[in-house]
């Protein structure tokens, strides 16, 4: 069978669906992944860029910790694209609990997202670490070298970095809606970060779906398999209640 007509089936006899996303979900929109050929992972930088994103370089050594940031993590001009658009109106007509996302780009919720869990924070929130007063992104890339507070306090994006831990709400959050879930369908990640990888462990429900472009740990476990551009393939997909 067509694996397009299938998945339109498992749509169309879930009405619980939970989408867990990662960076793949985001490339059709400009923003680059992770581990591909031209991710950030493969670029060439002063730092190794899992070293620069980890909390004891970013205590360490905050102005290059904010010029790698500036640069290679925030993209003021991406759009939500076909993949975020499509989850978004499936949750509106009542066929999605909603999103458990390891990214940190908002895109889901500029879709129309309303139920989003991310994993690793979002580059739209900012505090300051003395006095906890919040920023937009936009002080954050208009601010030059190390953004500062009124108060002087170091402002810090509120996303998960290496050596730091998930918040436990959001964790809890995640793991009740999967638990909850009809269909699961894991899409554009490569499911090798943890502690988020581990989540999909939580599902209990009737169809696992995995859409990447590359094969991941738990194809063998699906009941159907796209390799393909999600953007490309949920674009196909009618909303049907």
């Amino acid at each position: 069978m067509d694996k397009i007509k299938r998945l339109q089936e498992i749509f169309d006899d879930s009405n619980r669906i939970v989408f867990f996303t990662g960076a793949g979900v985001s490339t059709e929109s400009g923003i680059p992944d992770f581990r591909s050929q031209d991710g950030l992972y493969n670029t060439k930088y002063k730092y190794p860029p899992e070293e620069i994103i980890s909390h004891s370089f970013f205590m360490n050594n905050p102005e290059e910790f904010y010029r790698f940031y500036r640069d290679k993590m925030i993209f003021l001009d991406a759009k939500p694209n076909a993949a975020h658009l499509k989850m978004a109106e499936l949750e509106k007509a009542g066929k999605s609990l909603g999103v458990v996302t390891q990214n940190i780009d908002g895109l889901h919720e500029m879709a129309g997202s309303k139920t989003v869990y991310e994993l690793h924070g979002t580059i739209h929130r900012n505090y300051c670490m003395r006095c906890g007063r919040e920023y937009s992104l936009q002080h954050i890339v208009d601010s030059d070298g190390i953004p500062r507070c009124e108060c002087g306090g170091m402002i810090k994006p509120d996303v998960v970095l290496y050596e730091e831990g998930l918040d436990s709400s959001v964790m809890n959050g995640a793991v009740r809606m999967i638990n909850k879930a009809d269909c699961l369908v894991i899409t554009g990640t490569s499911l090798v970060v943890y502690p988020a990888a581990g989540l999909v462990s939580y599902f209990e429900g009737r169809y696992l779906v995995v859409i990447n472009k590359t094969p991941t740990p738990r194809d063998g476990m699906a009941d159907l398999c796209i390799y393909d551009s999600v953007g490309k393939v949920l674009s196909q997909i009618e909303v049907r209640v």
